[in-house]
């Protein structure tokens, strides 16, 4: 049966109510058990940033036992054993279960409202995003409960973590579950390095791009790269505690420093992922309540640039007491004291920018200021810290507790409540009251510096972090005491702003649009904005912060855009060149679905399977997962060539299935780079071992295998080279996937086997490393070579012609990086063999 062809122009609506319902009946995300099918962007940022305020909340309430046990030297409120659990999971929360969820939720909230665009470039991966984040959280939270919560720190520093010193499964709970809530933080920056890049307005070329957008693609590409080390540093501990192989052993040539590279790595870049973001609102506040254009745009986004390469480099400035050679330590501590000049330059563009202006002293102003004062000592705290003999000094100390929270409560809380003041209007559609508003400012204001202001002095007269109790005669009660004050005024300030928050949804003031008379996108939406954003799309003719949002969300509203109709059912926004704002091609959107759901709750079940050992289920509780995830095909995509589709104003794009590089295929490319990242980290770890740890090299142990390596890269060959053919060879297409199939198969077979006779990988660490890389390369292949039957399958399907044949080319995507790092890990043992004779650092 022959498929109806596709509509490639378009009826007008007539009227924009009729537009509306039209939109409204394909975008919207149903009531009741259909909401666990929300696929729209609104419906997920919005669950990101309830989900986050409920764990900041019971991240406050663990902070308030903390500072109840502390008030005194005689407490016995906490045992040690449930202080090791309350303080490891405050740490958890606040970092990997607030802030990071947060301005996620933010981000997916506003960003397709400030590009110009109806949704996410990938909506059903943020749902999913989404799930995994609200199940790997409640893991946490429900071991906490249970007595079973991580006890080793929110850094779970090994040997502390291994399983020598921590038998029970506490530090299991904290490996699989932050790999599972990363899982989301990943999806979440693939998804907005995409968006920002191909789904905006056209015209808005990426020197018009609004600064929050700025800031967020730094923020992604930041995550893209950070979060791969920490990733790979829980599944290589949570082996070893489960398989006992020796990767930070020290016994057995492994090395715990190890395991804090790879978490600094992750850790230091994290401040700045968490405040960047808070930055990004604040250069969008700021000019609005200044009523004025944000002064040095350019320079600002420079400066972020800068940071974030910066920030990759400071890593060891958490390590400065481990034993590393002094030239080492001067250049980190050089590049850490390097960071403040970035961060200078927005703080100098804000007050220039409040300066020519004429500020309104509203609440979010408020929280502003509160921002500046909080934030600029604790970076001046960082500096100091940053400095090699003062950090030997106060390395471990109360006053890094002060530092940290002065830079985290300074430059991500109080820019959030200016956001929440500032943005929930949009949310809700109504104006706050501000009768709580200043007296819940002002006790968190002043709570917050009485806690922490005294905390720096304890510190400084030798109170060590993570205990909690201390002797009477240390001089430290009364300093202590008066930290815990604070923290209740703090708690009672915070109460207060979530009692004003609820006024506001409930009892505030309608409106119709842009109450703040801003510049920016967002506000040219109706509030609460529709499921589908825009009725139509704007063109940009300038920079996205100085628009007329009034003028201009009549005109979309009206249709008078791009894509003001409906037309074959698809839910349509448009893509355009990355740098120029060209119309590039039409992204047809999918509809509503359970599977993110479905996808998520099997994807628990293989961490879960993890964390009880039950090892039999997690090779089935992967397969449902891959399977489901395949059940998301068959609704994209096309049976049929089509012509270019007409979009408005005369012009025309093509469908995103005909082009070249739709978003599909740059989410690949920035998947493979964060996939590179954890492998770097991966062969960087086997080199540090033979560099620094002990018993190196290896006493009589071969773990190379000449035939096997040959056989396997010419599988490595043989798919990748068939992958290609497969794409230009049009007639022959089912031909080259089997051969790819072939070598993807040769390759895995190959792989496996060199894996199985790697000698003793649980006596050494150089074994256990050469273990790992063979099951990376192996994994590859598997999943090429299920990419490659996928292939197949689409082919015979009709969703594969001459001209549609996306499918293949992210295959070959897959197969081309597969090849080479195959290539790389096939040279490895002998690289690491050969390193072993020279000799390494043991």
């Amino acid at each position: 049966m022959t498929e109806a062809p596709y509509e490639t122009g378009h009826e007008a609506a007539g009227s924009p109510i009729r537009l509306h319902h039209q939109l409204d009946a394909v975008w919207a995300s149903g009531k009741g058990l259909k909401r666990f099918a929300a696929v729209n962007h609104n419906v997920i940022g919005i669950r990101f940033m309830v989900t986050a305020l409920v764990f900041f909340a019971i991240g406050g309430v663990l902070a308030m036992l903390i500072r109840t046990q502390l008030a005194s030297s005689n407490s016995a409120f906490l045992d040690a054993e449930q202080y090791a659990q309350v303080f490891t999971m405050h740490g958890v929360i606040m970092m990997f279960l607030f802030a990071i969820p947060f301005f996620e939720g933010l981000a997916i909230y506003l960003l397709p409202k400030m590009l110009g665009a109806r949704d996410l470039a990938f909506p059903r991966m943020s749902a999913y995003g989404y799930w995994c984040y609200l199940f790997g959280g409640s893991f946490l939270i429900a071991a906490l409960l249970f007595g079973i919560a991580p006890d080793g720190g929110w850094f779970m520093y090994t040997p502390l973590s291994s399983k020598p010193y921590s038998p029970g499964i506490n530090a299991d709970v904290w490996l699989l579950g932050i790999t599972f809530v990363e899982i989301s933080a990943l999806s979440a920056a693939i998804e907005l390095m995409v968006t920002i890049l191909k789904l905006r307005a056209p015209g808005m070329s990426l020197s018009r791009m609004p600064i929050f957008a700025w800031y967020m693609l730094v923020v992604a590409a930041m995550m893209l790269i950070g979060f791969p080390p920490l990733i790979l540093g829980s599944i290589l501990l949570e082996v070893e505690r489960a398989f006992d192989l020796p990767f930070f052993d020290p016994t057995r040539g492994g090395d715990p420093l190890l395991w804090q590279h790879l978490f600094w790595l992750f850790g230091h870049p994290e401040v700045y992922i968490i405040f960047l973001p808070a930055a990004g609102a604040l250069s969008t506040i700021i000019p609005v309540l200044s009523r004025r254009v944000l002064e040095g745009y350019s320079l600002i986004v420079a400066a972020i640039v800068a940071m974030a390469f910066l920030s990759f480099g400071l890593w060891v400035h958490h390590m400065y007491t481990v034993g590393i050679p002094h030239v080492a330590l001067s250049f980190f501590s050089a590049a850490s004291a390097l960071v403040a000049i970035p961060t200078g330059i927005q703080i100098f563009a804000w007050l220039a920018t409040m300066a020519h202006g004429r500020p309104r002293l509203s609440i979010p102003m408020l929280h502003v200021f509160g921002f500046f004062f909080v934030f600029v000592l604790g970076g001046l705290t960082g500096v100091m810290l940053a400095m090699v003999p003062f950090d030997w000094q106060a390395h471990d100390s109360h006053f890094v507790v002060a530092h940290l929270h002065y830079v985290l409560v300074g430059g991500f809380v109080f820019p959030m409540m200016a956001a929440a003041y500032y943005w929930l209007p949009h949310i809700t559609g109504r104006q706050p009251i501000q009768h709580l508003s200043k007296p819940a400012f002002w006790l968190v204001f002043i709570g917050f510096n009485i806690t922490f202001f005294a905390m720096h002095l304890t510190g400084l007269r030798g109170m060590p972090r993570r205990i909690y109790e201390y002797p009477p005669e240390a001089g430290w009660e009364v300093l202590n005491f008066a930290s815990s004050v604070g923290s209740f005024v703090m708690t009672i300030g915070f109460a207060l702003v979530a009692l004003d928050l609820i006024l506001l949804i409930r009892f505030g003031r309608a409106f119709r649009r842009d109450p703040w008379q801003a510049g920016t996108l967002e506000w040219a939406t109706p509030t609460p904005p529709p499921s589908y954003t825009f009725g139509s799309l704007p063109r940009i003719d300038r920079r996205a912060d100085g628009l007329e949002p009034q003028t201009l969300g009549a005109e979309l509203a009206a249709g008078r855009g791009y894509l003001g109709f409906m037309r074959n059912g698809w839910m349509e926004t448009l893509a355009v060149d990355m740098v120029t704002g060209r119309i590039d091609h039409v992204v047809v959107l999918p509809r509503p679905t359970y599977l993110p759901f479905w996808t998520a709750v099997a994807t628990a079940l293989f961490f879960a399977s993890l964390l009880a050992k039950l090892y039999w289920l997690t090779p089935i509780a992967a397969i449902t997962t891959l399977f489901l995830f395949l059940r998301w095909t068959p609704s994209t995509g096309l049976k049929q060539d089509i012509a270019l589709l007409e979009v408005g104003h005369g012009e025309q794009a093509p469908h995103h299935q005909l082009t070249d590089q739709p978003p599909s295929w740059w989410a690949l490319v920035f998947t493979l780079t964060a996939n590179a990242t954890l492998y770097t980290s991966l062969l960087f770890g086997g080199f540090f071992l033979w560099l620094s740890a002990p018993n190196w090299p290896p006493p009589d142990i071969d773990f190379t295998f000449p035939g096997l390596s040959a056989a396997a890269a010419l599988g490595l060959v043989l798919s990748a080279v068939g992958a290609r053919f497969a794409t230009g060879k049009r007639g022959k297409t089912p031909l080259w996937l089997g051969i790819t199939v072939l070598g993807c198969l040769i390759a895995v077979l190959a792989t496996a086997a060199i894996g199985f006779s790697i000698p003793a990988p649980q006596a050494h660490a150089a074994s256990a490393s050469a273990l790992a890389v063979a099951i990376y390369v192996s994994l590859h292949g598997t999943v090429g070579a299920i990419l490659a039957g996928y292939g197949l399958w689409r082919w015979h399907g009709g969703y594969i012609s001459e001209k549609r044949s996306l499918d293949l080319r992210i295959g070959r995507l897959w197969h081309d990086y597969t090849a080479v790092a195959g290539a790389i890990g096939l040279a490895f043992p002998f690289a690491l063999q050969s390193l072993g004779q020279i000799g390494g650092g043991g």
